[in-house]
């Protein structure tokens, strides 16, 4: 370490000498030699590390400090907004494949490229090194993770969403079970990246390592988050356990003394982190799980981060009660790309009138003005986010930390479809389920960089993340509810359902459908057997609408809402079935409830005669 020990003070090499661990002392002097910052700062679990951190994001410029205490606004490049799917690959050896929805690319050329520009990308820079652990701390669930980083915004937003791991790697007594990640934002100009045609986020599967550079939006530099997600799946597909894009959260039925766990997968902006904040309900977590069979024969679920990185459009007090007191009291948090004007921020659907100037994420804004494209600028950007811990929320659960994990119930799988799915309804069988969740389709947001509105499919609402292929994906989710006594039960939901252009549902409305779910868990309500699996009953609808917001369900918004949709189902399943049939070696379970489906549709129209199926008539 001679190289490297040059650059460091002698905190920070007692701190790297208390591991012990050859594997992280190469992986620093390799990534010093070839970016070549001018100073090396080793950090730990420590106050003080934690505090050197937040202090020198603001120092560097990299965030400013709000108006509320704790607050602070980072703002990422006009041309940073959303995960960079364009930039981002998956290097997979000669002849390896992935699923044709993943980009991917030679794994030698990938590295000789990312290396070529790493070449001094952090010259006159100081190179943080921060230990973590993906997972309560201790527990057979988790993985540490080693990051190093030019950038003190992306520590402190580290030091937020994840446990701290200087401890864990300690216990690792030597060994190379561990992620590490390696990023620099480049050259910065005014604040933000400007080598934007050098951006580059390459995941190694191999030495299980991710280098990402010349960015800033969290999604494309937190290493820890989407980045190890996917070197996670990785993992567990090779140990027979599942990670996933899931929330975790326990569903408290009002007037009943139990609580019941359920994960969730959303693409983003599709109500995934609303729904997890449902009031009443308790959070373990908001976006990332590991689940785990239990000797029991259940599955159990940790959430790997602490923190979350949530989107902040539409966040209003009517809607989301418990997140936006939480976004407008003091606490440690940071805002990304919202608009501020005398340090207070504003951001999209807030539900009050924003300031015509500020500051924003194009710089100096003011209402009128566009880019360079002379499109009009808004405000704040629709993927603006929030960076705040579970821990500050007045509805965590108390089993966050728990390293035995919880007890998982339901699978709950929801997308974005205005014309189609109905809001909620449950699988027919676990294979079913898979099914089901393997066929979600989803109008694109603004959580990505690219076009909105376009109809994609997102098996699992994980696709862009996957790295074993879709077939073993699939094959490995149908063997793990195999695999237990009590395999939770599979439900989809959709909030999005229009007619005439205007949503069919309340945003609250949500609540009604979790509360349904949670009584079929216990076996408390009947429900209506239809060709795409069971839906709610109408009466039981109506006493959850009376029990849970006093409010008369009406049987004409039944009818409208859960009608099935037969032509529009079976154009569904001819998308889905002609994208699978371009991947290799799909399961047969897979093909058998398309088929099945099919074929229970085909039989509805011809026995009814009707494109569209009120719910009454299965009854």
């Amino acid at each position: 370490m001679d190289a490297d020990s040059r650059l460091m003070d002698a905190k920070s090499r007692a701190r790297l000498e208390e591991l012990k661990n050859p594997h992280v002392n190469k992986i620093i002097e390799h990534y010093t030699r070839l970016c070549r910052p001018a100073k090396v700062t080793i950090l730990d679990d420590s106050k003080n590390s934690i505090d050197y951190a937040r202090a020198l994001a603001l120092k560097n410029g990299e965030e400013k400090q709000l108006k509320t205490k704790g607050h602070t606004i980072h703002f990422d490049s006009y041309h940073d907004q959303g995960r960079d799917l364009v930039n981002t690959r998956v290097l997979l050896p000669k002849g390896l494949k992935l699923s044709k929805a993943v980009e991917v690319k030679e794994r030698n050329e990938g590295l000789k490229e990312v290396f070529g520009l790493m070449e001094g990308i952090m010259e006159g820079k100081e190179m943080l090194v921060k230990f973590y652990c993906l997972g309560p701390e201790n527990s057979k669930f988790s993985i540490a993770a080693l990051q190093l980083t030019d950038s003190a915004y992306v520590v402190h937003s580290e030091d937020i969403l994840y446990r701290q791991g200087h401890q864990e790697f300690k216990r690792l007594n030597g060994s190379k079970n561990f992620f590490h990640f390696v990023h620099s934002a480049g050259r910065i100009e005014n604040g933000v990246c400007i080598d934007i045609d050098k951006r580059r986020v390459y995941i190694d599967l191999e030495e299980e390592r991710v280098m990402t550079i010349n960015n800033q939006y969290a999604g494309n530099s937190v290493g820890l988050k989407k980045l190890a997600l996917r070197l996670a799946i990785s993992k567990a597909h090779g140990e027979d356990w599942l990670c996933e894009h899931m929330f975790i959260m326990g569903v408290h039925p009002k007037g009943k003394d139990r609580v019941t766990y359920f994960t969730g997968a959303f693409p983003s902006a599709c109500g995934k982190t609303s729904t997890a904040m449902i009031p009443g309900q308790t959070i373990v977590g908001d976006d990332i799980a590991y689940i785990r069979p239990a000797e029991d024969g259940i599955a159990k679920a940790v959430n790997v981060e602490q923190g979350i990185f949530g989107i902040i459009e539409d966040v209003n007090p009517i809607d989301d009660a418990l997140i936006y007191k939480s976004l407008t009291t003091p606490r440690e948090m940071i805002f990304s790309n919202v608009l501020t004007d005398g340090g207070i921020p504003y951001w999209l659907g807030m539900g009050k009138e924003l300031p015509k100037k500020g500051i924003n994420y194009s710089g100096e804004w003011h209402l009128g003005k566009k880019d360079g494209k002379d499109k009009e600028i808004l405000p704040a950007h629709k993927n603006a986010r929030y960076t705040i811990r579970i821990s500050e929320l007045e509805n965590a659960d108390e089993n966050t930390e728990n390293p035995e994990g919880v007890p998982v119930r339901g699978f709950i799988y929801g997308g974005r479809d205005s014309d189609t799915s109905v809001p909620v309804l449950q699988s027919l069988s676990w294979a079913h389920g898979v099914f089901i969740g393997a066929a979600i389709e989803s109008e694109t947001t603004a959580a990505a960089i690219g076009a909105v509105g376009v109809r994609k499919h997102n098996p699992m609402s994980n696709i862009e993340f996957l790295t074993v292929p879709l077939s073993v994906y699939i094959e490995n989710h149908i063997r793990f509810g195999d695999d237990l006594d009590k395999p939770p039960l599979i439900f989809a939901t959709n909030y999005f359902l229009k007619e005439n252009g205007k949503f069919l549902n309340e945003k609250v409305d949500k609540k009604v459908w979790l509360m349904w779910m949670e009584g079929r868990v216990h076996g408390e309500f009947d429900a209506v057997e239809t060709p795409i699996g069971f839906i709610p009953g109408y009466e039981d609808l109506k006493k959850l609408f009376r029990e849970i917001f006093s409010k008369d369900y009406k049987k004409e918004d039944y009818v409208r809402q859960f009608s099935i949709k037969i032509k529009n189902l079976m154009e569904k399943l001819d998308r889905i079935e002609a994208i699978f049939r371009q991947e290799e070696n799909i399961p047969d379970m897979f093909y058998h409830h398309l088929v099945q489906q099919r074929e229970r549709l085909k039989e509805a129209l011809e026995k009814h005669g009707k494109e569209v199926m009120s719910p009454l008539e299965f009854g």
